[in-house]
């Protein structure tokens, strides 16, 4: 621990910047692994409805800084086009 009175400060206030960046990136990864199940269940309602919460915590995260904009940009871009292949694999087989 250090001795001086503001590098104190800027260690605690280090600490809990951490636990809200890591507690963003877990909730991050608990999204994408949601929205991961619901695109293996082929239901339509489901993927576009977690699809669209996991882009909303991922932009939130990006806007943040807690990862950068180009990564969000890509995460959501492969979940997408993951969707967008499930979703028209699901359609042919209803129709």
């Amino acid at each position: 621990m250090p001795n001086i009175k503001s590098v104190k400060k800027d260690v605690i206030r280090s600490r809990k910047r951490h636990l809200r960046n890591q507690a963003a990136k877990s909730q991050i990864k608990t999204f994408v692994r949601k929205t991961r199940a619901a695109i293996a269940t082929g239901e339509a309602d489901a993927i576009t409805e977690v699809l669209s919460k996991t882009i909303s915590v991922v932009d939130k995260a990006a806007k943040r800084g807690i990862i950068h904009k180009n990564a969000a940009g890509r995460r959501k871009s492969r979940l997408m086009k993951r969707a967008a292949q499930a979703l028209t694999a699901a359609q042919p087989a209803s129709a």
